[in-house]
């Protein structure tokens, strides 16, 4: 039992750390104000290498050189809308970790609700088929008192 809590507790902390970012010294802007600016929007940009990951925390070169390249922009006085336009022009929608619900988008957003509610639909249809269905035949009264038997409830 005390060796469940200690490994229980050694997991939580390992996994509740801060999380990792790969932005580099060499890429940090010497103005804070810009640079905060730039860790914001590299955490709304994906990775187009590692698609599950922000360009924050990628160490892949494509992440590196879009991390340069919003810094970039940023100093050359863009606004943040801006740098997002220029690389959604640039790489498309998908570069956006949280795409817009726009008709371009639709099928992303749409399929996961349309699927649920897809399969909830038919677990009800073949329920309902399953409880009507003739090929199921009624138990009879010696076989409902043998089965209550067999359970052990009274009749």
């Amino acid at each position: 039992m005390a060796i469940r809590l200690l490994f229980a507790a050694v997991l939580l902390v390992a996994t509740a750390g801060p999380p990792a970012h790969a932005v580099e010294p060499s890429e940090r802007l010497a103005d804070p104000t810009l640079e905060a600016r730039a860790r914001a929007l590299s955490k709304e940009l994906r990775c187009l290498v590692c698609q599950n990951q922000s360009i924050d925390e990628s160490n892949a070169d494509l992440a590196h050189d879009l991390r340069l390249l919003l810094r970039e922009r940023l100093v050359a006085g863009d606004t943040d809308q801006q740098v997002r336009d220029y690389l959604m022009a640039r790489y498309g929608v998908f570069v956006l970790l949280d795409p817009p619900f726009a008709p371009l988008t639709l099928l992303l957003w749409l399929t996961p609700p349309a699927l649920v509610l897809g399969g909830a639909g038919l677990l009800l249809l073949r329920a309902r088929r399953r409880r009507s269905d003739p090929a199921v035949p009624e138990l009879s009264p010696v076989e409902s008192a043998r089965a209550a038997a067999l359970l052990g409830e009274p009749r």
